[in-house]
């Protein structure tokens, strides 16, 4: 095998793994509106999720996971976990967890931040929380970016 392709087979595998253990707002959203079959799980503490969260997830702190996982969630049941945004490796921590616990489990990348900014359904202890779209993440007048 030449240096090139050996090179090349590790740039798909490396990418490829990413895409396996890895999400984002606009997939997870898409998801959503198709109806698939997967939990989404806030990793965040008690104030960071009474302050907002994506509509639909479950609270369930990080440090809960392994306690609560099992009795709460179905091990066939796909999961995907998010915490604040890209600054914060709380939802990595989170999917570890779950990972340990034996779930199938994908890390939404960007976090809460990134799912606000780009416009898609927040809500906090009084109902929906309506953000404008922040045209530096998303196109403000698109359905998706079409990447």
């Amino acid at each position: 095998m030449s240096p090139v392709t050996s090179a090349a087979n590790a740039l798909v595998a490396h990418f490829a793994g990413k895409l396996q253990f890895e999400t984002d707002a606009s997939d997870v959203h898409a998801d959503q509106e198709r109806g698939a079959r997967f939990v989404l799980i806030d990793s965040r503490g008690d104030d960071a999720w009474t302050q907002g969260r994506v509509t639909g997830a479950v609270h369930l702190p990080t440090a809960q996971i392994a306690r609560r996982a099992p009795l709460e969630i179905p091990l066939d049941m796909p999961v995907v976990t998010y915490c604040w945004g890209p600054g914060c490796n709380g939802a990595t921590r989170a999917a570890l967890e779950f990972a340990k616990l034996g779930y199938q489990v994908k890390e939404m990348i960007g976090g809460f931040e990134y799912w606000a900014r780009e416009g898609y359904p927040v809500e906090d202890d009084h109902g929906r929380v309506v953000r404008a779209v922040d045209p530096l993440t998303a196109p403000a007048h698109a359905i998706g970016c079409d990447c």
